[in-house]
C-alpha cells in the first residue's frame, strides 16, 4: 500500500480573477489617538497626585553613597556601591537605623497630609478632571 507522500499530488484547480481597477488616491485620514496604554486591571493614575516618599533605606543610601565615594574614589560601578550599601544596612543595629526611620516617618506624614488635601480638592471640584490621567 502506498502512503500519501508516495503518490503524486492532484493538480490544483486555478480560477482566473477579473482585473482590479486602480482606485483614485485619497489624502490619508488622520488616525485617532489610541488611549494611553496600561495593563489590564490597573486603575487610572492622576499625575498631579503627590508621589510617595522614599523608605528609610533610601535615605540611608543617600548618605552612604556620599561617604563611600569619598572613601573609595576608584569605584565607579553603581552595582558595587549598591552591594556595599545593602551589606552595611543589614549589619546595622536598630539604634543606628532609627535616624533614617525618623526621617522616613516625617516624610510619610507630610505625604499623607498632601494626599488628603489633594483628595479634598478633587472631591470639591477645584481640580478639573481633564486628561491628566496616565
Amino acid at each position: 500500500m502506498k502512503t500519501r507522500s508516495q503518490t503524486a499530488p492532484k493538480p490544483l484547480k486555478t480560477v482566473r480573477l477579473p482585473p482590479v481597477k486602480p482606485r483614485p488616491k485619497q489624502p490619508p485620514q488622520p488616525q485617532p489617538q489610541p488611549p494611553p496604554s496600561r495593563k489590564k486591571g490597573q486603575p487610572l493614575v492622576d499625575r498631579r497626585r503627590p508621589k510617595k516618599p522614599p523608605t528609610a533605606f533610601f535615605y540611608f543610601m543617600e548618605d552612604f553613597r556620599k561617604t563611600y565615594k569619598e572613601e573609595n574614589p576608584s569605584v565607579k560601578s553603581m552595582q558595587e556601591v549598591g552591594k556595599a550599601c545593602g551589606e552595611k544596612w543589614n549589619t546595622m543595629t536598630f539604634e543606628e537605623r532609627v535616624k533614617y526611620y525618623d526621617i522616613a516617618t516625617e516624610k510619610r506624614a507630610e505625604y499623607e497630609k498632601a494626599v488628603a488635601e489633594f483628595d479634598k480638592k478633587k472631591e470639591s471640584g477645584e481640580l478639573s478632571e481633564e486628561s491628566d490621567y496616565d
